[in-house]
This record gives structure tokens, sequence and C-alpha cells, in this order.
């Protein structure tokens, strides 16, 4: 199987787990729920007071005759939307799994601990966490402003921007998803985001495989809720492939195991 078949394979298999583990699967649609709720709302606002942001942002135009004045103000409402939706659509992920900490990390923790072996732990307070997790969020999404900008330039080539720019454009979205998903479970291991980025690198196929599909799907945010507990099971199998099982703790020397000098112990001689 190729690599791309591979990454998809993992997006599969979490799907399965949480549709074979019900009760994590409700338990990981909460933060998708919450974070939809809030955008649904802004979006809606957004879309009441557009046309009075475009007003106040535009007093030049008061004393423009029609249809100029309505031209120019139409368009630059939609455009706010647009814009919106946009924001919406690209910060959707960062900020549920940011809302989403402790539940996806249980959820991750859930699914190391069926596979099998000893469940990775940081060593971290909570707020630490948040704080590392906050962080390696904005450094990715500057990462992918600045992607966007580059490739938004380059969207008007002829041909070459509306043909290759775009598979670009999912290609770059796909293999930040799958950092910000498969850092859930990397930095327990304790991982930060440029050892994660250098390993995701190794591997740049399997990731793409993994992370433009459900970049596809993340393009509906209801798609997305839906879709994000299996994406994090995912995620954290595919992290488990990449950076190995965490290690058995060090229980210290079996009875019977060489001393200090390296010899090994002698048996007690009778009489």
């Amino acid at each position: 199987m190729s690599d791309l078949g591979a990454g998809f394979g993992y997006l599969v298999k979490g799907q399965r787990w949480v549709a074979r583990h019900g009760r994590w699967f409700g338990f990981g649609l909460l933060p998708g729920l919450v974070t939809l709720v809030v955008y649904a709302g802004a979006l809606v606002g957004l879309g009441y007071g557009a046309d009075d942001l475009v007003g106040w942002a535009t007093p030049f135009a008061d004393d423009w005759s029609s249809p100029w004045q309505g031209m120019l103000r139409t368009g630059l409402t939609a455009l706010v939307f647009v814009f919106g939706l946009f924001l919406a659509v690209i910060t959707f992920t960062a900020v549920t799994l940011l809302v989403g900490q402790p539940f996806y990390e249980s959820l991750s923790e859930e699914v190391e601990r069926s596979e099998g072996g000893d469940v990775p732990e940081s060593g971290l307070p909570f707020w630490r966490e948040l704080w590392i997790s906050a962080r390696d969020s904005v450094r990715i999404l500057l990462r992918v402003a600045l992607y966007g900008i580059i490739l938004f330039a380059c969207g008007f080539i002829p041909v070459v921007g509306q043909t290759a720019v775009p598979a670009i454009g999912f290609c770059v979205s796909g293999y930040f998803l799958a950092e910000e998903l498969t850092a859930v479970a990397l930095q327990r291991r304790g991982m930060v985001l440029k050892d994660r980025l250098a390993l995701l690198r190794g591997r740049r196929t399997l990731v793409l495989g993994f992370g433009v599909p459900l970049t596809l799907a993340f393009l509906i945010p209801v798609v997305a809720v839906f879709l994000m507990p299996g994406a994090v099971a995912g995620a954290t199998l595919l992290a488990r492939d990449l950076a190995g099982p965490a290690p058995a703790p060090d229980k210290g020397p079996a009875p019977g195991a060489a001393d200090s000098g390296g010899a090994p112990a002698r048996p007690a001689q009778a009489g």
C-alpha cells in the first residue's frame, strides 16, 4: 500500500475506533459542538453587522451617486463576510482542539490504552499543556497564513493559478492539520513543535494521505464536528506508528539482577 493510501487508512481506522466506542464518540463531540455554536453566532452577528462596518470604513463614499455607492458597499460587505467565513474554516480545528484539550487528551489516552502498552504522560500541569497548545496553534496558523499569502499571489498566474495552486493549498492545509491533530499524542511524548514538524517531514506522503482528505471534509464545519473524534483517534494511531509506543517505565533491577559491581548475585551456600 502506498503512503498516501496508508495515511488515509489511519483516518478510516480512527473513525472505526470511535464507532466501536460510542461513549467516547459522544464525549469527543462536545468541544466541536460548543465551538460550532460560538462560530455560528459570530457569523450571524457578522452577517447583520457587516454593512454597518463597511459603511463606517468607507465615509468617502457617502456622497457618491447611485449605483456606485451601492455597488462598492455591497461588494465590500460580501467580501467581509466571505473573509470571516474563510477565517472560521481555517481556525475552526485549532480552536476546537484548544477548547477540547482535556476531552481530546482523554480520548487519545484511551486509544493508546486500547492498543496496549503504557500511556505516555507529559508530566506537565494542565495549565502548562494548555499554554503550549495555544502557543503552538498560533505558530501553525502563522505558517498557514504565510503560505496562504504566497499561494494567493501565485493564484494570479494564468493556468497554474487555477490548477496547481489550489491543489498545493489543500496539501499545505492538510499537512498542518495533521500536525495539529498528532500533537495531542506527540506532546505527551515530550516532543516540541520543531521535533514534531521534523518527524512529519520524514513521512510527508503518509501525513498528506491523512490530512488532505480530512481538510476537504473540514471545509464544512458541521462535518468537522462529527469527524473530529475519529480524527483525533486516527491521529493518535498515526503518531504511535511514527514515534513508537511509550516505553515501559523503569521498575528497577529485578530480584537476582547484577549488583552495583556488575557481578550477579550468588545464592547462599547451605551449611
